[in-house]
This record gives structure tokens, sequence and C-alpha cells, in this order.
């Protein structure tokens, strides 16, 4: 009887596509605290999804040849394993994807060519399916548009908060001492404002690559600008926010802005903020240059020059802008809601306005 009040509602194999949404949600909430998920976080989905395709795709070839259903399930299993699929690599290989970003929309492809269907008594979900009825290719333009709304939620957030200029649309203001306790990008360069400001993940590399902390190197800003300062290096991480703090070789402000030595016994700079960066003249400033050059790989596109002038305006002004961005795969998550309750919001925008 149970058994028979389930599959009234829906297939086994839409039922157990549900299984994706617990999935995004906490692939969600760990890219937001660590702009980072697991390769294992997909394995499931993957494994799920072609054990589906084999099986409704048995089911489609049972049909008549010829028939209407098997030219159905074919067309939509090649726009989602054939578009979608591949636009996650494409996406990631010009940089605007990261690599999870690409795995969640293959594994979306993989599990969704076709819509699954949930028959409430109330009314039939999705309410608003496309017509070409690639439930994949529906979750990635709910996607789209749901990150389209983030610039917006960014500046009310901004005007609330007093915040008003052309940046309100696509970053926040932040005291430059708590800067290497978020994720984005600076906006600020010594010349000006600038989309191509430092990576705050390269920021806490080269910290910890140095290790000492943010609140140590703006307190003596001339020591930790002289290259000849690093004498001892260590791992540099990826840049993940870590609650535990490096191991310090600089030192700190004191409450009333006086000095205070250093763990090595040297005296922090005085005026810590003092609005103008050193003027000493190094071979290499900070010691950007050996950073990138000792370790392994890259620190995110870092150039020594975007360090360098990262650390400047640190070191210059006592609040800066930076791009908080959003993890895609929160408006993934957002958008595979929406489109398994409502159905494909394009859509239903364009059939409203007669364009289809």
């Amino acid at each position: 009887m149970f058994a028979e009040s389930v599959t009234a509602i829906a297939s086994i194999p839409d039922w157990l596509r549900l299984v994706a949404v617990p999935v995004f949600a906490w692939a969600a909430y760990h890219d937001v605290r660590t702009r980072r998920v697991a390769n294992v976080t997909w394995l499931p989905l993957f494994a799920l999804g072609f054990v589906l395709l084999a099986v409704e795709g048995w089911a489609a070839l049972s049909a008549p040849v010829g028939s209407f259903v098997r030219y159905r399930f074919a067309v939509r299993v090649v726009v989602s394993l054939g578009v979608v699929a591949p636009l996650g690599f494409l996406f990631w290989r010009l940089g605007g994807f990261g690599g999870a970003d690409a795995k969640a929309l293959v594994a979306l492809a993989v599990l969704f060519p076709t819509y699954p269907t949930y028959d409430l008594p109330w009314a039939t979900l999705p309410l608003e399916p496309s017509s070409l009825g690639v439930f994949s290719l529906t979750v990635l333009t709910n996607t789209v548009l749901v990150g389209l709304a983030f610039p917006l939620v960014l500046a009310v957030h901004n005007l609330l908060a007093g915040e008003r200029s052309w940046l309100m649309f696509v970053g926040r203001s932040i005291d430059s001492a708590r800067v290497d306790e978020e994720y984005g990008r600076l906006l600020e360069t010594p010349s000006g404002r600038s989309r191509g400001g430092l990576d705050l993940d390269a920021l806490r590399m080269y910290l910890r690559w140095r290790g000492t902390t943010l609140g140590a190197l703006l307190a003596t800003p001339t020591r930790h600008r002289d290259p000849a300062s690093i004498t001892e290096t260590h791992h540099p991480g990826d840049g993940t926010v870590e609650t535990g703090r490096p191991a310090t070789d600089g030192g700190r402000a004191t409450a009333d802005g006086d000095t205070e030595e250093t763990d090595d016994g040297e005296e922090a700079d005085a005026s810590p903020t003092s609005g103008t960066t050193p003027t000493t003249d190094h071979d290499d400033p900070w010691g950007a240059a050996a950073f990138l050059a000792d370790i392994e790989g890259s620190a995110y596109g870092t150039s020594p020059e975007q360090l360098r002038e990262g650390l400047d305006v640190l070191v210059e002004r006592e609040t800066v802008w930076f791009t908080p961005g959003l993890p895609f795969i929160v408006p993934m998550f957002v958008g595979l809601l929406v489109a398994f309750g409502f159905g494909d919001v394009l859509f239903a925008t364009f059939r409203a306005v007669g364009l289809v």
C-alpha cells in the first residue's frame, strides 16, 4: 500500500533524484564557509545519475522503434550531456568557474537529463516545465538568474550600512585588519579602484608562508617590507580561512598606538596606519617574488606586483573595499530548489510575454 502511494506521486528514479537537494545544500554551505568542496561530494550524484540514465534509457529503448518516446529521451540526453555538461568544463577553462562549480554542473547534467515529476494532491511539480524538458538546463538558467540578483542584494546591504558608491553593487568595505577573515578580492590598488586587486586567498598563503599574521604585518610594515626579514618560511596552505593563527614573527599594535616589542626583540613601527607606504627601496619589496618562486604551483594567478600593491594598500588604509563574490554553487542550489518547485523561470517569463 505504501509503495503504491509513493509511486503514485513520483517514479522511483525521480524519488532518488531528490538526493541532490541535501548534497547541494551541504556543498553550498561548505562553499560559503571555506570556498572549497571536496571532489568526493559529487561521486554519489555521478554514480546515481549513470544508473538512472541506464534504467531510463532501457525503458526508452523498449518503446516501439520510431516512437516519440525514444526521440524525446534521446534529444534530452544529448542536450544535457552534450551541451550543459561541456559548459561546466568550458567555463572552468575560461576561469569563470572553479573546479567544484564545473563538477557540480556536470553532476546535474548526468542526473537530470529529463524532468522529474511529482504529482502532489494540490499540484504537479514542477509547475512550469520548459517545452524542451531538459531539467539540467532549467537549473542552469535559474542559477544564472539568481546570480544576477546578487549585486542588488549587495547594494541593499551597503545602503543599509550607509555606504553609497558605485562599488556598492560589486563589493563592500571592511577594516584592513580584518580582510584576512574574508574570501574575495581587493577592489583597490595604490593607483585607484580596480577589479584586479589582490586575491585574499593569496594573501593568506603569503602570510602563512612567512609565518606571520596580518596584524603583525600592519603593526610593523617597514620590517615586513624588507625581504631580508624573511629568515624562515612555512607551507602556505591553500588560502582557506582557518580558526587557528599561525606562528608570528612580527609585533602587533598596542591599544594606545605605542610601539611594542616583536617576538625577536625588535620594536614595532610607530603609527602602523600612517597613511603612507614605506619608501625604503628593496629589490623585492615584501619578498613577493621570493614567495611566488618558492611555493609549488600558483597563488591563484597572483603576480608579485599584485601582491606588493595589495600589501601597500592594506598598510596605507584603515578600511578597504573588496568584492566578496558569490560561490556559484550557492545560486546553483537555489536554482535547483526553484526548478523542483516552480520550474523554468526564464521559460515562464518568455511565455508570459508571448515570446514562446
